[in-house]
């Protein structure tokens, strides 16, 4: 990997950790509704010039039903339930539910696509979702005022987008990346835009809502797109899947740094966890596994 697609890399994971920084600072004034309408409003206004520019309008008439869909379930609706998770659960603890992304993706792939499931991959998603579990085990409380609906919230997002992956591997193969970004912001704009009305807040948001909603369509959308597709282009998507690893080290900085959120023990080690098994389950990760041994002679 050349030096400057590392720094993409880094720079797209510094962008998707600060997403939840943002979500914190913007969901309690906004509403999750409302939060969600801005973010995938912007991200397409600043989509929109370079998708026009490419002059793909063709393939997003062609291929509009599965591209809204994709935008539906790959950004209307996790983005509704992560920004609902921060009204009430660290940017942090928020990153590490969605590193298991990969787990339900390759999941999903495997019953819905017949994906192969090796020894080791296998191994890998039981290591992960039982992080998962436990995770979400020790943190979720049902009780009033509890996190226990935030986390099924993270939990439902990281399923939109695995249920994503194979939708769009299914039914928008070949079809220009840029077009599939670009029109699901915007099929994720038209879904929200009806309940972004009815639930707008009554109190004008602050700047600083303002501030962190707009980052949060520009920066970690709009721009983490282009950079995401620029690095399957330069590097594969095996490669570029591996800034799953490093968003939660981001999003858990970024809290700290700026909300004084202190990250725990639990964390930390459901954390390492989760990661451990996504990267046997997307193969990032190859342990020598034992083969058949021919007998002698």
């Amino acid at each position: 990997m050349k030096t400057s697609d590392a720094g993409e890399l880094a720079l797209l994971a510094a962008l998707w950790g600060a997403s939840f920084l943002f979500m914190r600072l913007g969901a309690a004034e906004f509403g999750p509704v409302a939060l969600a309408a801005v973010r995938v409003a912007g991200a397409t206004l600043c989509l929109l010039p370079l998708f026009a520019l490419r002059g793909q309008f063709g393939a997003l008439r062609s291929h509009w039903k599965p591209i809204f869909t994709v935008g539906l379930i790959n950004s209307a609706l996790p983005f509704l339930l992560y920004s609902y998770a921060a009204l009430s659960i660290s940017a942090g603890l928020s990153s590490i539910f969605n590193a298991a992304t990969p787990l339900f993706g390759a999941l999903i792939a495997w019953l819905w696509l017949r994906d192969r499931l090796t020894p080791p991959r296998i191994a890998g998603l039981a290591i992960g979702f039982a992080g998962v579990l436990w995770l979400a085990w020790d943190k979720a409380s049902f009780k009033p005022g509890g996190s226990g609906w935030a986390v099924l919230a993270c939990l439902g997002a990281t399923l939109c987008y695995g249920l994503a992956a194979s939708y769009t591997k299914k039914h928008l193969a070949g079809v220009a990346p840029l077009a599939v970004a670009t029109g699901s912001q915007l099929g994720a704009t038209v879904a929200l835009a009806l309940p972004a009305l009815w639930w707008w807040p009554a109190a004008t948001p602050s700047p600083t809502a303002w501030g962190a909603a707009a980052l949060l369509a520009l920066l970690c959308t709009g721009v983490a797109y282009v950079l995401y597709f620029r690095l399957i282009a330069h590097i594969g998507a095996a490669n570029a899947i591996t800034v799953t690893f490093l968003i939660p080290v981001f999003a858990v900085a970024w809290g700290w740094l700026f909300l004084a959120e202190r990250p725990t023990g639990a964390m930390a080690l459901g954390c390492v966890v989760i990661l451990l098994g996504t990267g046997l389950a997307t193969g990032v990760l190859k342990p020598a596994w034992p083969g058949r041994v021919r007998p002698a002679g």
